[in-house]
């Protein structure tokens, strides 16, 4: 395709500034009924856009220094998932407010013994006339503190293999029988959650697709969930990112340092190419493809580029980087050393890096599955039975 985009009297452009000007200080319900939060959705939710058009959209936004409504989980995740396999009453239930920001959304899949290998979660959901009663445990529930409604998947067939017998729902927060514990980060926050269900009561409406295909459903999720970790700021979408770093760089006069430097381009190079594999990304969205194995792609090089930078903003810091109120580093809501502290689970959430690497290997490279160690086979034997 081609990278290069349109040029300042391009219509799109014009067409993006001039409901700028009728919208200067847009809320996120304008921004999401102009299609302008998910332009790649399709009408009404969004505008058909091509990568390219995207794009021109994201910087005229960027330009006017309009920010789209923060709801990573409802927009990047949750929604396209509705999007695929909801009922028209559920698109119509949850899209619009999830685009708007209205409706915060978090994620109930990850379990203390089922994280990496997500299909052996035990949390069960039993139906009940038109209600399924969930009993279990999630862990690792970004947002869940402030969530209405969380993706949930959950057993509802125990006698199938794991990777069958599971349901996905939509679940909401505020439902007798669910708790919400928070995890506190060395950031001294509190991003994650653990959250229990006791006799939790779903109504069978609120069950996505159809019983017992949710870990197809799952996928789609996690799938989306690597390109939407891997989009924007630094920090999974949120906080400064590479030219960001960049910008006090140059004010600093950091880049007259040739290491520096060098470390500058080598961070530069990264973002380019992330830039350009998430070009591919939305133009497999626009042609209704699922994102496929180039989503681990860019979750690992993304999560390891958002750590770099921080690294390279503390070590710009010097003997600053020690604290959290002095330098030229020391930002709003001290971005950078929350940044530094945060970074280490860019590689962790969401996927860990391994777990990414794995997908790659056997899905780009072929490579085989893991070997189960008690079938006594080489890795040799079970290449050659992959392959047979």
């Amino acid at each position: 395709m081609d990278f290069e985009l349109p040029a300042d009297d391009d219509p799109i452009r014009t067409s993006v500034r001039s409901w700028l000007e009728a919208h200067p200080s847009p809320s996120g319900r304008d921004l999401a009924e102009a299609g302008y939060v998910a332009p790649h959705w399709p009408a009404p939710w969004g505008l058909d856009a091509d990568p390219i058009e995207q794009i021109v959209i994201d910087q005229e936004l960027k330009r006017a220094g309009v920010r789209r409504p923060m709801n990573p989980i409802g927009i990047g995740w949750a929604g396209p998932t509705i999007l695929q396999a909801g009922t028209q009453e559920q698109k119509d239930r949850y899209l619009m407010p999830l685009l708007a920001g209205e409706d915060m959304w978090c994620q109930l899949f990850s379990e203390p013994q089922a994280g990496s290998d997500l299909a052996s979660l035990g949390t069960r959901a039993i139906r009940d006339g038109d209600e399924y009663i969930v009993n279990g445990q999630k862990i690792w529930t970004s947002l869940a503190q402030f969530s209405r409604y969380g993706i949930l998947i959950a057993r509802t067939e125990p006698d199938a293999t794991k990777h069958h017998g599971v349901s996905y729902f939509v679940c909401p927060m505020d439902t007798e029988g669910i708790e919400i514990r928070p995890i506190i980060e060395m950031t001294g926050g509190h991003t994650f959650n653990e959250v229990f269900f006791t006799d939790v009561r779903i109504p069978a409406e609120n069950l996505v697709g159809t019983e017992n295909d949710g870990w197809r459903l799952a996928k789609v999720t996690l799938s989306n969930e690597r390109v939407s970790l891997s989009s924007g700021g630094a920090l999974w979408g949120m906080g400064p990112n590479a030219d960001d770093l960049l910008d006090l760089m140059r004010e600093h006069g950091s880049l007259d340092d040739p290491i520096l430097r060098e470390r500058a381009a080598q961070m530069y190079t990264e973002s380019e190419i992330l830039r350009l594999i998430r070009m591919r990304t939305v133009t497999a969205a626009i042609k209704g493809e699922a994102p496929g194995p180039e989503a681990s792609i860019r979750k690992v090089l993304a999560d390891e580029h958002g750590q770099h930078i921080m690294e390279l903003a503390k070590d710009l810091a010097g003997a600053h980087g020690l604290r959290d109120d002095v330098g030229p580093f020391a930002g709003p809501a001290d971005m950078w050393t929350h940044g530094y502290l945060f970074a280490p689970a860019l590689t962790i959430g969401g996927g860990t890096g391994s777990v990414q690497r794995n997908i790659i290997a056997e899905r780009v490279l072929g490579l085989p599955h893991d070997v189960d160690v008690e079938d006594g086979l080489t890795w040799a034997e079970a290449r050659r039975q992959t392959t047979e």
